[in-house]
């Protein structure tokens, strides 16, 4: 009786999957019509504003029982593959592949995208303005550790733009080629990995000697070729270089987060839900900071960050990078940042762009 119950569901499954096949088909062809008007107009291919907009348009019609977070991956692959039918991106990332870098770039553009793994943050950034990447995807900041200082370095001076952002939750993984944790004689992994895992690391392995790798994914790379050894990275290594994971999850602090850019050249239209990141400078008198924020108070506008930045050239003056919500295309934003013009010393407006999706 059940097996006769199974049939006749997997019978309306091919059903359903048939409809969806056609449908899905029938998208793309649009798309490659898509794909032909902007090369005809010289419009890019990547347009993270309407990504967003179709996102948020498919969330407000999805009842269930499908979760937004599953239906917001499936259509991330969809868009990745009508982008390979326009024209294939590259992206450049903090490489080497298995990195968490490359985790974001999978979650954020699927899989038809080129991969372009660099060894510096500096090299993505050089990889798109000279034209070998299409858009660079670098971390800004994580929610443990702070700022990483080498993207705001090349921020100032850069004349790419922030056409998005990526959260990716750092979730660590034991991995190796052991069968069980009772084998594993040392352990390898990034810094940083090695100090976000501690307490679980002194709880199931104490004793097992630990050693610092180049990179997570440097240091799967090693536990997969040398007997005994685990290394603590990301799920996408243990994949990459063929091991198993012996645990998941073992970071110290579940909230552990780190928020991407993704810079390219050009801008990006509005998407209805945008955040507009500014770099300033603000004369060295008493208030002049205070002058320079007025208009964000003055114009209702929420600002969600503020890092003041060391100025090389001069001992204890500082720039300022700046997160707002809105579009500076959009009227009281461009009438903030007109204002802010005349407290500032120096302003640069760094890129508007729709809101990530933080886990």
């Amino acid at each position: 009786m059940k097996d006769k119950v199974l049939s006749e569901i997997r019978e309306k499954l091919k059903e359903h999957d048939r409809e969806l096949l056609r449908l899905l088909n029938a998208r793309a062809s649009l798309s490659e019509e898509i794909g032909k008007i902007k090369r005809s107009c010289g419009i890019e291919v990547y347009d993270p504003s309407q990504e967003s907009r179709v996102l948020e348009y498919v969330r407000s019609l999805n009842e269930g029982p499908l979760a937004d977070a599953a239906l917001v991956g499936i259509y991330r692959e969809i868009f990745s593959a009508s982008r390979a039918m326009q024209e294939p991106i590259t992206v450049a990332f903090l490489g080497p592949e298995g990195s968490f870098s490359h985790l974001a770039v999978k979650n954020q553009f699927g899989g038809g995208v080129k991969l372009s793994p660099q060894e510096t943050i500096a090299g993505v950034f050089d990889a798109v303005e000279r034209g070998r990447a299409s858009v660079g995807l670098v971390p800004i900041e994580n929610s443990l550790e702070g700022s990483v200082k080498a993207t705001l370095d090349r921020l100032i001076a850069t004349p790419l733009k922030i056409r998005a952002e990526a959260f990716l939750r750092v979730s660590h993984c034991l991995v190796s080629s052991c069968a069980d944790l009772s084998k594993i004689e040392k352990v390898y992994s990034h810094p940083q990995g090695l100090a976000q895992c501690r307490q679980w690391l002194g709880l199931n392995l104490p004793g097992v000697p630990l050693f610092e790798a180049a990179s997570t994914a440097a240091a799967a790379r090693i536990a997969a070729a040398e007997p005994g050894s685990a290394a603590i990275a990301s799920r996408i290594a243990a994949e990459k270089f063929g091991i198993a994971v012996l645990a998941s999850e073992i970071e110290d602090f579940a909230l552990n987060t780190t928020r991407f850019l993704i810079i390219g050249s050009g801008k990006t239209i509005k998407s209805g839900r945008d955040k507009t990141s500014v770099l300033m400078g603000s004369a060295h008198i008493p208030g002049a900071l205070h002058k320079a924020l007025g208009p964000f108070a003055a114009e209702g506008l929420n600002l969600l960050r503020i890092e003041s930045y060391p100025i090389r050239e001069r001992n204890w003056e500082y720039l300022f990078f700046l997160d707002f919500e809105g579009h500076a295309g959009e009227k009281g934003p461009a009438e903030c940042l007109r204002q802010m013009e005349q407290f500032t010393t120096f302003i640069k407006v760094l890129g508007s762009y729709p809101r990530g999706e933080e886990p």
